[in-house]
């Protein structure tokens, strides 16, 4: 996906256990009231600052969800706040967090002027009413152009608490990675997992591999998606600005195509990962991305390819998925600058699915 230009984008089980979305509600409005009343708001909080988290209990990430970018920057498509996310989003990715010079470590700003004047107490008590209408909120970390370095251990150990930090701050439920530069599935896994133990069974991670990254199990990102299966939510592979790849019968399928988003879902599906961690991540309008582009009815076709054995194209897998997770799209900005054609037929259709 990117920060600055439209051409790339940054693109579980039935029921997971999370915090209670009572609990994040009142934390996040708590946070938002205080920065309303003029006190001070602190950066992210450092581990042992952080109060202990609330006990975890059934949560909100459906069987079959739509996950969707939200951009914090303007380049070129919708501006949005978050309240403006149409309610198909099950998922939001906050786009994105930031690098610091410390490695591992990330942080996020608002970027208020880009967003006409967006406030951070607005945008707090935006993602509260999201998630008290039982969507997801969660921080995107890369991006086209965005490199987070977790190469060592400290890396990773910094990588956990200051993305934990951001959802004790925030409120957000976890954290999507979408790192296209690399990364190194050793200290990835450890970061991850670190996190998760801190966060607890209702963290919501999502990743958002490039269509090289899950050519093969073998890869970095194939590896760490493997290594964090008991806690992985989703992988949205992005199905675009790619070429022509692979599927998982050793054929060449073209990216455009009905056949490429199911050959392709097919690697992943065939090599360790549950269907419920599988979704088909698009541009949501030829806009949104350089190349790759299908329209919404040939995404609804791959789903039920893939879920029901119909609307198959020259490819047909040899088993059906019922409980494929569903798809994404980069950006819910994108797809508002294209009349929310995306979300408005997607949408439905993923909700549908067996």
């Amino acid at each position: 996906m990117a920060r600055t230009s439209p051409l790339s984008h940054p693109g579980r089980r039935p029921t997971t256990p999370g915090m209670h979305r009572g609990a994040r509600l009142t934390a996040a409005l708590a946070a938002a009231v205080i920065g309303a009343s003029g006190l001070a708001l602190a950066g992210p909080a450092s581990a042992a600052e952080a109060a202990p988290a609330p006990v975890a209990a059934p949560a909100a990430v459906p069987a079959h969800a739509v996950t969707g970018y939200w951009q914090n920057f303007n380049n070129g498509a919708t501006v949005q706040t978050l309240a403006d996310v149409p309610d198909a989003y099950d998922i939001i990715a906050v786009s994105f967090a930031d690098a610091t010079a410390e490695p591992g470590e990330i942080t996020f700003t608002l970027d208020s002027a880009g967003l006409g004047g967006y406030t951070d107490e607005q945008f707090r008590a935006d993602l509260a009413a999201k998630q008290a209408d039982g969507k997801s909120v969660i921080i995107s970390v890369g991006g086209e152009k965005g490199a987070v370095a977790v190469n060592d251990s400290a890396s990773a150990q910094r990588f956990a608490d200051s993305t934990y930090a951001l959802m004790r701050e925030y409120g957000f439920d976890g954290v999507d990675i979408d790192l296209e530069n690399g990364l190194n599935s050793t200290y990835m896994t450890e970061a991850l997992t670190k996190l998760h133990e801190k966060a607890g069974d209702g963290l919501v991670l999502t990743m958002a591999p490039q269509t090289i990254d899950m050519q093969s199990p073998e890869n970095e990102y194939f590896k760490t998606a493997l290594a964090v299966k008991d806690f992985l939510t989703v992988v949205n592979m992005q199905y675009y600005n790619s070429g022509s790849m692979l599927g998982c019968d050793g054929q060449v399928y073209s990216q455009g195509t009905v056949d490429f988003l199911t050959a392709l879902a097919c690697i992943q599906l065939e090599n360790g990962l549950d269907a419920s961690q599988v979704g088909i991540g698009v541009p949501a309008s030829p806009k949104a991305a350089g190349s790759g582009y299908v329209e919404p009815s040939v995404v609804n076709d791959a789903l039920d390819c893939l879920t029901r054995g119909t609307d198959c194209g020259s490819f047909t897998p040899e088993k059906t998925y019922p409980a494929l997770r569903g798809a994404m799209t980069w950006s819910t900005n994108w797809d508002a600058d294209n009349g929310n054609a995306w979300s408005n037929a997607v949408g439905p259709h993923v909700d549908d699915l067996p």
